[in-house]
């Protein structure tokens, strides 16, 4: 890219290269890696104070920074349309970059595979989803200690969670380390434990999900929904993040490759050696396809732009419709009689 690119020309080549390495999407090895190249590149070109300081003196011209610098003045909303904007959020960035983070960690994702039909896929929508997973403890607010009380630090370990034995063998140093048997691990101490979640800090809800579908969502595509994930494993964090694999539903009418569509037509011989007009499905509803005389069975026919939409990238796929030759198994005396005739002319 030339160095006085303008705005357009840098969100546009972003746009192309993101989708194309966004580790939800792109399952090769080093996807991450250019990704996190690529998304690092655009948050310092797309904003002019960063880009005048890297003209200046390249990335080493920029500073230290982190996630939270580099992509909070980032509409990824208005960069994608609202489709792979679904997945690309601070959060995302701060997971790659490894942000700034203070104070306890983010809670894990949870992940779940949905199948949703070809009409939704082709023109994007809505799916519930219904799911059970731990939360922090509304009560108590996942600190596991009743309400107008607080954890206090163990004593044994100090805080630290685990207890440190150390001894000198043969005059090497030695250090063992175990979990603290006193908190068991936390830390801290709950004399008086919460009696909603009995100290556990953490609760089962039940909830329904409603999940944007992007129009021409990939086969397998992830789609990030932020704070629908576990607990954070201390009082405080964030909860993690409800990952959503996306599937298509089969459907008797196509086989979906990509954005492409494929569909078996089975004709008659007649129709293979003579030609023929045949109405045929599409996700549009009908389209009439003309069968050339001499079609072999196999033939594939094209519908150009009569398949799912490519996403973000405002292109349809096509249809393609392989036609399958019915040779018939049985004849009667009439039908016998007209091949024999055809025969004996040499076809």
């Amino acid at each position: 890219m030339p160095r006085d690119a303008d705005e357009k020309a840098i969100k546009d080549a972003f746009r192309t290269l993101a989708m194309k390495y966004h580790p939800d999407r792109n399952k090769s090895p080093d996807a991450e890696a250019r990704f996190k190249e690529i998304a690092e590149a655009y948050a310092v070109l797309s904003d002019r104070g960063k880009r005048a300081q890297y003209d200046a003196g390249g990335f080493a011209g920029v500073g230290d920074f982190d996630a939270q610098d580099l992509f909070s003045g980032i509409d990824f909303e208005d960069l994608f349309g609202g489709g792979l904007g679904a997945g690309l959020d601070a959060g995302l960035f701060e997971r790659f970059f490894g942000g700034r983070r203070r104070g306890p960690r983010q809670g894990e994702s949870i992940r779940v595979a949905i199948t949703v039909p070809l009409a939704t896929i082709a023109s994007g929508g809505e799916e519930t989803i219904r799911l059970a997973h731990p939360v922090a403890c509304a009560a108590c607010h996942g600190s596991g200690a009743k309400a107008g009380t607080a954890p206090r630090k163990c004593p044994a370990c100090h805080g630290s969670g685990r207890q440190v034995r150390s001894e000198s063998r043969d005059g090497v140093h030695v250090e063992h380390a175990t979990t603290c048997p006193v908190c068991g691990g936390r830390g801290s101490v709950i004399d008086e434990p919460c009696p909603d979640c009995h100290g556990s800090g953490v609760a089962e809800r039940s909830e329904s999900l409603v999940v944007r579908i992007p129009k021409g969502t990939e086969e397998g595509m992830t789609l990030r929904i932020a704070g629908h994930g576990l607990p954070a494993s201390a009082p405080g964090g964030a909860a993690g993040d409800l990952l959503v694999t996306v599937y298509s539903a089969p459907d008797e009418r196509f086989a979906r490759d990509g954005a492409d569509l494929w569909r078996e037509e089975a004709i008659a011989l007649t129709d293979a050696v003579l030609g023929a007009t045949r109405t045929v499905p599409t996700l549009q509803g009908t389209a009439s396809v003309r069968i050339a005389p001499g079609t072999a069975t196999d033939a594939v026919l094209r519908l150009r732009g009569k398949g799912l939409p490519r996403f973000g990238e405002g292109r349809h796929g096509d249809l393609l419709i392989r036609l399958r030759v019915l040779i018939p198994a049985r004849l009667s005396a009439a039908q016998r009689e007209l091949f024999e005739r055809l025969r004996a002319t040499g076809c």
